[in-house]
């Protein structure tokens, strides 16, 4: 991966330089590092893409200080909306223990605070939503894929990483965060079937009134009480009269 935690860019660019320039001092040393020509650049570009998952599936501007171009991702995701408004929840917590030794001595000799309380607390907030079910897009360009080197293999690592990308993230505040549904539209010519938006446009996602789906518009879904799991929605997909060469994959 490209980008972690605590990465220094700049290193993993310097090891572009290291391979197509192999025994060249410069490239191992020189804080500043820029292509000579266009062919070196797309090799570098190559290299970044060939040795770094998130570069070739997403794309990456790497022009800092050690030059290796940009390369624009085959792979790009839209910011994920719920489908009905959610009310975040505010919970207050209390951590008991002492940070430090003299932490835990102002507490054993007597705090001076006005209510005489002894103990030396820290409080927090966690924000919560109660529930929601959240609706993101994603769009793959078969022709990008052809530049940064983008493959079957690619994707269908990316698709198991999007079925359970919650499953090692717990945490108090999103514990049970998860994905419940993963369709993808195969289209049979690189350049598309059909428009994105038609194609989306045919999952349809309702409220569950006793097993009958309701339109999210419908008024009198307002004498409903809020969604507090998944089994309050329905999801349809719409198969009928499907673009020539498009295909509708439920991986989840």
């Amino acid at each position: 991966m490209y980008v972690q935690e605590g990465a220094i860019l700049n290193q993993k660019h310097r090891q572009a330089y290291v391979a197509v320039r192999p025994g060249d001092p410069k490239a191992e040393k020189d804080a500043k590092l820029n292509p000579r020509d266009d062919a070196e650049a797309k090799a570098l570009r190559d290299w970044m893409c060939a040795n770094f998952f998130d570069v070739r599936t997403f794309g990456a501007v790497m022009s800092t200080g050690i030059n290796c171009g940009q390369v624009k991702g085959p792979v790009q995701m839209t910011f994920a909306r719920s489908v009905e408004p959610v009310l975040p929840v505010e919970i207050s917590i209390t951590r008991m223990a002492a940070t430090n030794e003299a932490e835990q001595k102002k507490r054993a000799e007597g705090s001076e605070e006005v209510d005489g309380r002894t103990d030396n607390r820290t409080m927090g907030r966690k924000h919560i939503v109660p529930y929601g079910l959240y609706v993101a897009h994603g769009f793959i360009s078969a022709k990008f894929a052809e530049r940064s080197g983008f493959t079957e293999a690619d994707l269908d690592l990316l698709f198991e990483a999007m079925s359970n990308m919650f499953e090692h993230d717990r945490s108090a505040a999103r514990g049970e965060m998860t994905t419940r549904k993963l369709i993808a539209f195969r289209h049979a010519n690189a350049l598309g079937n059909a428009p994105a938006h038609a194609l989306f446009e045919r999952v349809k996602i309702g409220r569950n009134v006793d097993g009958a789906f309701r339109d999210l518009s419908d008024p009198g879904l307002g004498n409903l009480g809020p969604a507090r799991r998944f089994s309050d929605y329905m999801v349809e997909i719409d198969h009928e009269g499907l673009p020539k060469g498009v295909d509708i994959l439920e991986l989840l």
